[in-house]
């Protein structure tokens, strides 16, 4: 990603560095909407690109507004995100989706050992050990990890003290590793 005028990558996104409001806005998309994407991919959102672009939409009337320097932006960035998530699956919950059957996916019937480790896949291993953390350890990981926010930060989106997200990340941590022992097999 070029930042205005062409130089290497701005990682200090500052508004009034930028001569328009649209190329600042443009580097601020090209900068966090990965990461963005992948935290709402982790939190189960069914449309991530989609929700990404609604979080992007939200986010241009408050650039100018933002303080803080490129952490502040990456707050509010992943605050909008945090409630976007939480909205999705409220609606999610209020209204089931309707999933045809796939007799591909039919866990009731066995499969082989070789079966099952060539349709598995890191990514969705991993995504199915997020599911069997609790619903705090999994957003306090996914915002800590995936989004790469501060303590700090990760408090005051999920409206906590530093204090108890560092202890949520420990115990997320520890089931996690748990939940992997058990998976694999491994004692200790």
């Amino acid at each position: 990603m070029l930042g205005a005028g062409g130089e290497e990558p701005n990682r200090h996104l500052v508004a009034s560095s930028y001569t328009d409001d649209a190329s600042f806005f443009t580097d601020v998309y090209r900068t966090f909407a990965p990461s963005v994407a992948g935290y709402l991919r982790a939190s189960g959102v069914a449309d991530p690109e989609g929700v990404t672009n609604d979080v992007f939409l939200a986010l241009f009337p408050r650039l100018k507004g933002v303080h803080g320097g490129e952490q502040g932006l990456r707050t509010l960035i992943f605050s909008i995100a945090h409630a976007r998530s939480v909205d999705h699956h409220r609606r999610r919950r209020r209204s089931p989706s309707v999933v045809e059957y796939d007799s591909e996916r039919d866990k009731r019937l066995t499969s082989s050992a070789e079966d099952e480790a060539l349709e598995g896949s890191p990514d969705g291993n991993a995504l199915a050990m997020l599911d069997g953390l609790s619903d705090d350890h999994r957003e306090v990981l996914r915002l800590r990890i995936i989004a790469e926010l501060t303590v700090n930060q990760v408090a005051e989106i999920m409206q906590k003290t530093p204090g108890a997200i560092t202890q949520l990340q420990h115990r997320a941590m520890k089931s996690l590793r748990e939940l992997y022992r058990s998976a694999n097999g491994v004692t200790t």
